[in-house]
């Protein structure tokens, strides 16, 4: 390594499937032209992104059950990574989620520290947010909402917002790379993309989908991502639409099951800045998404896409209980999917929009951060 170049070390939990783990492989990336880049994780179980060329050091400290377990399990984290801050003379750490922050802060000495903050959720714990403020150089929000909440209620002066980079040109390529196996030859394909959570809101997605294949039975509903999905597979089952139903699983190249399909859906209840949304509008597909907090307001600013009201976080499995909301969403996709001109307009919004989102920009704000 040159030591001319200053030294960054990016933290963060695991490399499995999600979003912040995938910005700190790009942002690693991004950055060894101009620095010497390490990449530290916790546990290397499950990487999910490729990670070929990158300087990964594996702690090999994976999380633990119960409490007494899981503080002992943050001393020995503070420790091994205090010992890598000072051997290899760091210079720079950029933490990406909360148990990365966590660490990151307890070990702040003469390095400079950041600490990213990743969803809306870790708005709900103030006391940690407090302690982050306390304890960091910078504070690198995703959203501009998430920024502006932090500088005015903990009264943050190095908070910021840093946008997720994307590769237009490379999405597009990769989508390119192979065809994707699909269980149906034909039809109009809904797409969304993201790993079981209760935080996506699969059971309102799901329900929407019944009323939109009611009236457009050429339809058909695709989740990428990683989970078994066994309560919403029989949802699917429940509500009759299982044979128009496909669960791809991780998918390490998702780009062209993505390219396939026709309209993306979000019906997310929080987010940060939800990447998949932002691929889906480079690969030209119109987007539709929860007006949830946060993230695709900030992305389809009611021009770019079409934002629909947020939704009961509630789990609902009972398919005979279809909301208000879920009807009214499903009269919206039906009467956009029967409109090709307004279709064709929102996917040229869509790559006028993810284009906006360029990796340049972004390397170029952690340069002047970190100079």
């Amino acid at each position: 390594m040159n030591r001319t170049k200053k030294r960054i070390m990016l933290l963060v939990p695991m490399l499995h499937q999600g979003g912040f783990e995938k910005v700190c492989v790009v942002t690693a990336r991004l950055l060894e032209p101009y620095y010497d880049v390490y990449v530290v994780i916790f546990d290397s179980k499950d990487i999910a992104y490729d990670i070929k060329g990158i300087n990964v050091i594996d702690l090999r400290l994976g999380s633990k059950k119960g409490v007494p377990a899981k503080v002992m399990q943050v001393f020995r984290r503070c420790v091994s990574v205090r010992r890598l801050k000072n051997s290899l003379k760091i210079d720079i750490s950029y933490s990406f989620g909360p148990t990365a922050n966590l660490v990151n802060a307890l070990t702040r000495r003469h390095n400079q520290v950041w600490l990213g903050i990743r969803s809306y959720m870790d708005m709900g714990n103030p006391r940690q947010i407090r302690f982050f403020s306390r304890h960091s150089d910078k504070l690198i929000c995703c959203s501009e909402m998430i920024h502006r909440e932090i500088e005015e209620k903990y009264k943050c002066g190095h908070a910021y917002t840093l946008h997720n980079p994307f590769d237009i040109a490379e999405v597009n390529a990769l989508a390119l790379q192979e065809e994707p196996e699909l269980p149906w030859e034909d039809g109009r394909i809904i797409v969304s993309m993201g790993r079981e959570d209760v935080v996506k809101g699969f059971w309102h997605l799901l329900k929407i989908f019944s009323e939109v294949h009611k009236k457009l039975p050429d339809t058909k509903l695709m989740i990428i991502g990683k989970g078994e999905f066994e309560e919403y597979r029989q949802l699917a089952v429940d509500l009759g639409i299982d044979d128009a139903v496909y669960f791809t699983g991780l998918k390490r190249n998702p780009y062209p099951y993505l390219k396939k399909s026709t309209l993306y859906l979000l019906t997310s209840y929080y987010e940060g800045f939800p990447n998949a949304l932002v691929e889906a509008m480079a690969l030209g597909i119109p987007a539709v998404a929860t007006d949830c907090m946060t993230g695709p307001r900030e992305i389809l600013e009611d021009k770019y896409g079409i934002l629909i009201p947020n939704m009961p976080p509630e789990p609902d499995m009972n398919a005979a209980n279809i909301s208000r909301e879920e009807k009214t969403v499903a009269s919206c996709l039906v009467g956009l999917l029967e409109d090709e001109k307004e279709m064709e307009r929102y996917r040229k919004l869509s790559v006028e929009r993810a284009s906006m989102y360029s990796k340049e920009e972004y390397i170029q704000k952690i340069r002047e951060w970190a100079e």
